[in-house]
């Protein structure tokens, strides 16, 4: 005899604020690498490209960790998969507080793989418990995620200051994670395990739809986290402080808030997503075009740049999420194609960061690290126009 897979009554709202929580916890571990990026390479005597690689590699293991998503989920339930997913995000941000190369690329193994698994389990989540406002809730828990991200972003140096070392300033977000694990948990034990239901989970590879979920949650996340990994360093290049480059890192990730949190509700309200998928895609281009051709303009200084790239990075994510949702017809499916496109999406950014990184190295500059998130711009406008307005079937 196996217990229903259906979820026991769980109020929405109490879902809602676990998920807020946990999401919280899912950038904030990596945002934080980046500000310490010169730092790191200093002290520990690497190059560009392999400062870029422990990145590249949390990334790509967010990958593997989506690809497995839906059968971890299938197998364990998506509610207790997802507590122990963001565990793993602990875990990870206990063993960077090691200073040394081999524990700061370990630890961000394990944090990725932690991150890759729980998006995809909370988009399953959303698509079960919130399915009637998933665009809303999946920009709250986008939301979420920007605002982890950016406070991480904004005080690693100050606490790499304050806790004597770059290490300590990446470890102290374990802290937080374990806090969230510890509020989701008796949400996740009111919902039964669910049985073996004898097949296994399949990613729908072969489906249309997907593939194109797939070209566009890979060109947002490498715009995403392309910008994440060498925004600060880029500008510490043009001549500002690691402090300064942070918080230009602060506000780009502020400026994501707001477009996370309208852009899907306003494409969910209006049927028209290919509309705020294109607008948003548009500034992020913009801003990506002018920090590459005139990084400093007068008056307005960087800033005009990272606010259009915030728009579009912003936006991106959720949007792709909320298409999702709209076009699966339940959780199990919303959780199969989220982990699909989501791991071609994570490996295709993993891989960026790290031909960037070798690409300023080869070069000594940045225009062809920068061509790298124009063409993926290019990869997911195809995708936008392909996908459409089409409503769920």
């Amino acid at each position: 005899m196996t217990l229903s897979s259906r979820p026991a009554a769980v109020r929405p709202w109490v879902v809602l604020l676990g998920l807020l929580a946990l999401a919280a916890n899912l950038r904030a571990s990596l945002a934080g690498y980046p500000p310490l990026l010169e730092t790191v390479r200093a002290e520990l005597g690497t190059s560009a490209g392999v400062a870029g690689l422990v990145q590249a590699g949390a990334v790509l293991m967010m990958g593997a960790g989506s690809f497995a998503g839906p059968a971890v989920g299938a197998r364990f339930g998506r509610e207790r998969a997802l507590g122990g997913a963001v565990g793993l995000v602990a875990l990870g941000g206990v063993l960077r507080g090691i200073p040394a190369l081999a524990s700061l690329i370990g630890g961000s193994l394990v944090v990725g793989a932690g991150i890759g698994l729980a998006g995809v389990l909370l988009s399953g989540v959303v698509k079960e418990h919130l399915e009637s406002r998933a665009g809303a809730a999946t920009g709250g828990y986008v939301v979420s995620m920007m605002v982890g991200a950016t406070i991480a972003s904004a005080v690693a140096v100050p606490l790499s200051v304050a806790l004597g070392g770059w290490s300590w300033s990446l470890a102290v977000w374990a802290v937080p994670a374990l806090l969230a694990v510890a509020v989701w948990t008796p949400i996740a034990r009111r919902v039964p395990v669910p049985g073996r239901t004898g097949h296994r989970t399949l990613l729908p590879w072969r489906d249309p739809f997907t593939r194109l979920t797939a070209c566009y949650q890979a060109g947002t996340s490498v715009m995403f986290y392309g910008w994440l990994t060498w925004l600060a360093p880029y500008y510490e290049g043009q001549g500002w402080s690691p402090t300064q480059a942070g918080l230009l890192l602060a506000v780009w990730s502020v400026t994501q808030i707001p477009a996370a949190l309208f852009a899907p509700a306003l494409a969910e309200r209006r049927r028209r997503w290919r509309f705020w998928a294109s607008l948003t895609l548009v500034c992020g281009l913009l801003g990506t075009v002018g920090a590459a051709a005139l990084p400093m303009p007068p008056l307005l200084g960087p800033w005009v740049w990272v606010v259009l790239m915030g728009i579009g990075v912003g936006a991106g994510f959720p949007l792709g999420l909320t298409v999702i949702a709209w076009r699966t017809p339940d959780g199990a499916a919303s959780a199969a194609t989220s982990g699909f496109a989501l791991g071609v999406g994570y490996t295709a950014a993993g891989l960026a960061p790290l031909l960037m990184g070798v690409l300023i190295d080869l070069t000594q500059g940045y225009p062809a690290a920068i061509a790298v998130l124009l063409a993926a711009g290019a990869l997911q406008a195809f995708a936008i126009v392909r996908i459409g307005d089409r409503p769920a079937a």
